[in-house]
């Protein structure tokens, strides 16, 4: 992505909402070049278009999360990305983390299988020309695009693989990692049993946040990878119980 898209993309998070004409004049561009910094935004699903206007979607699209923090969640996908080989069958669950990551392996690696219970991610992904998608069955979620329930349990047993990895909705030093939906949160504990490492991808606004229900507790986790604006106290808590931590590094992408 251009660093052009990547301010655009700002603005839009930022405003929710923008004439096309005013974005050209804010970035002294013509309205055809925005326009086609739109069209490429547009079709990586991150904003939409609209009468001359360009927008997110409603928040609880995922295509909205997914544009949050795009820049730093892309960067955690690709320090997770360097974690899987040529050849490698991982776990992958939602999130919009998880959804860049998977995007990356199907565009970068070699026979790389994704084992999911996306439904968004296996759309989302589906056009990668290496692209090999295996999408658990179940219960689905619509709002979230995800399969849940006793039968995505019974889906993965066939398989287990050296990685998985999940998102969050937030933490706690008290709760650990934490969902905001039950049936996700069993979910990814019954995924988890299957793979011998889980790493959590999340940008560090998270670690504001709490969900309802605990997700995977601390001894289950193998690493985290986030950014940079991680708590000092969190952190130094991750590693005293033995999950490692990487940072991803931010620079320009331009």
């Amino acid at each position: 992505m251009t660093a052009r898209e990547l301010h655009i993309l700002h603005i839009v998070t930022e405003r929710e909402r923008i004439e096309v004409s005013k974005l050209a004049e804010e970035l002294q561009v013509s309205p055809v070049t925005v326009r086609k910094d739109l069209d490429a935004l547009e079709t990586k699903g991150l904003i939409q278009r609209e009468h001359g206007f360009a927008l997110l979607g409603s928040q609880d699209d995922i295509n909205n999360r997914l544009a949050s923090n795009y820049e730093v969640k892309q960067r955690i996908a690709k320090e997770a990305a360097g974690l899987v080989q040529n050849g490698e069958t991982v776990l992958i669950e939602s999130g919009s983390c998880c959804t860049l990551l998977a995007d990356l392996l199907a565009s970068t690696r070699q026979d790389c299988t994704i084992i999911t219970n996306s439904a968004f991610i296996a759309n989302y992904i589906r056009k990668r020309p290496s692209a090999k998608i295996v999408l658990l069955g179940g219960e689905y979620q619509n709002n979230s695009q995800v399969m849940v329930g006793s039968l995505v349990g019974k889906c993965v047993e066939n398989f287990f693989v050296d990685k998985m990895f999940i998102g969050t909705d937030g933490f706690s030093i008290q709760a650990g990692f934490t969902s905001k939906d039950y049936a996700r949160a069993e979910t990814v504990r019954q995924m988890a049993q299957q793979a011998a490492r889980v790493i959590v991808l999340t940008d560090s606004s998270k670690f504001q946040q709490r969900g309802v229900v605990p997700l995977l507790p601390l001894d289950d986790i193998d690493t985290v990878i986030t950014d940079g604006d991680i708590p000092e106290e969190t952190e130094i808590y991750l590693l005293e119980n033995k999950v490692k931590v990487l940072i991803t590094e931010l620079c320009s992408d331009a």
